[in-house]
């Protein structure tokens, strides 16, 4: 799934494309995703000037004078520009068109979502439960250790619940947990203030990175662009099962955490 490196790689590279442009036409070819398509979203935002283009978690947000369009990339999807005449392919199911330009779509696995949202796009139900955002200064190590406290769960099971904190899916909670050197299955409410500052630290190390390397390609991503990201090059555990670790060469273990295959180094991580 598109996480949040990805999800702000596409709105990093959308954003120059059509903001400030004026919503063309909505073009709906497949309306059966997560969530229907709103048969009337053309009539609520075609006409009007796209004022600004943001991430919150995982979704992006399209802001119109009269709301937001927002639009969620599902477990293999990509929101690209596009030539407005370029003809679609089997798994494009959304054109957002601003003149020689459109947002496209494309979702093979149909777990994405485009809905409408008037006025404030934060107060929609799938976004006015959502926790902290990684990369703003008040995610601090002292903010962590008190959302953490008295949680039993799994360390790496609280860093992707997205009540707490977003964006943080299932590779880069266990890329930043090994970059801190905590074991992923130890109790969340265990984690020292030494780790829990070590743990925020590696996070947003950890997204940086992957957003300066055009997030992750494992399946279809791609960004706004057309291009594929290539932070997977640099994984020290995810995916890496049996494998040297980069630092110390014990073999990558994996466990299965919260219903996820979870990597990590039982000598650099140890429990």
């Amino acid at each position: 799934m598109p996480e949040l490196p990805e999800v702000e790689t596409t709105c990093r590279g959308i954003r120059p494309v059509v903001s400030g442009q004026i919503l063309t036409a909505v073009r709906v070819r497949n309306a059966r995703l997560r969530l229907p398509v709103p048969d009337d979203l053309g009539v609520r935002a075609a006409g009007s000037q796209l004022q600004a283009v943001r991430r919150r978690a995982k979704y992006l947000l399209l802001d119109f004078p009269a709301g937001s369009v927002i639009v969620h990339l599902g477990m293999s999807g990509s929101l690209r520009v596009v030539d407005s005449d370029q003809p679609p392919g089997a798994h494009d199911h959304v054109d957002l068109v601003f003149g020689e330009h459109a947002l496209r779509l494309r979702d093979p696995r149909r777990f994405g979502l485009v809905v409408w949202q008037a006025g404030d796009a934060l107060a929609h139900p799938l976004l006015a439960g959502l926790g902290m955002e990684p990369l703003e200064d008040e995610f601090t190590g002292r903010w962590l250790r008190q959302a953490l406290q008295g949680v039993r769960a799994p360390i790496k099971q609280a860093l992707m619940d997205g009540r707490r904190v977003v964006g943080v899916g299932n590779i880069y909670a266990s890329e930043s947990l090994f970059r801190a050197r905590i074991h992923p299955l130890g109790p969340a409410g265990e984690v020292g203030p030494r780790r829990i500052e070590r743990l925020v630290a590696a996070v947003r190390e950890t997204l940086q990175l992957a957003i300066a390397a055009g997030g992750s390609s494992l399946r279809d991503f791609v960004g706004g662009d057309g291009r594929k990201g290539y932070f997977q090059q640099d994984y020290f555990v995810y995916g890496r099962e049996g494998m040297p670790c980069r630092v110390c060469a014990t073999p990558v273990r994996r466990v299965v955490c919260g219903q996820r295959s979870t990597f990590y180094c039982p000598r650099c991580q140890r429990l």
